[in-house]
């Protein structure tokens, strides 16, 4: 993620849900249909499973963010563990629509409103920490998806960021304008 400098707060936070959004697609696109619903163990969730998870917090978390609890009463948090969408396709319809959520409140949020009051869980938060804690957490599950793709794809991965073994290189690279910071 090319750095830019800015000082807006939800600038810089729109920058890193959609940084971490195409991260999570960038592996995504690396792994078959099979691998998307792959389990390692009993315990684990699949790329699809977190996919999922991650669609229902967002609507849920985002819809009518300054207005309403951002655990609504229509979620419901478990079944989006035990039954992803089927289909690649559907899990994507699914994904898409939870971070238009995401971006349709931030893009509407202006710096006066970081301070105000939201709710999550019944939990008072100001706006800034509300988007921190979804930063948090959205990092935190995109990071599973890429782990996961890397796991299932091994010798045929597509490092996405800089590969292992090359930072020398890529260090070299910047430096001459010829690649950016990822």
């Amino acid at each position: 993620m090319a750095l830019q400098y800015t000082t807006s707060y939800i600038e810089d936070s729109l920058r890193l849900f959609y940084y971490y959004k195409k991260l999570a697609e960038n592996a995504l696109n690396q792994v078959t249909d099979e691998q998307i619903y792959a389990l390692l163990d009993e315990d684990a969730n699949s790329i699809a499973i977190v996919m999922n998870h991650m669609a229902g917090n967002m609507k849920s978390r985002w819809t009518d963010f300054l207005s309403e609890d951002g655990e609504k009463p229509w979620r419901n948090r478990n079944r989006e563990f035990e039954q992803p969408p089927a289909t690649r396709q559907t899990l994507v319809l699914l994904w898409e629509e939870g971070w238009a959520c995401v971006f349709g409140a931030l893009k509407s949020l202006t710096d006066a409103d970081l301070d105000r009051t939201v709710t999550i869980r019944g939990e008072a938060h100001s706006v800034m920490q509300a988007i921190n804690r979804q930063i948090a957490h959205y990092s935190y599950h995109c990071g599973q998806i890429v782990l996961l793709a890397k796991h299932f794809q091994h010798a045929q991965w597509k490092s996405l960021s800089v590969p292992k073994g090359k930072s020398e290189e890529f260090n070299e690279k910047v430096k001459a304008g010829q690649a950016s910071q990822p």
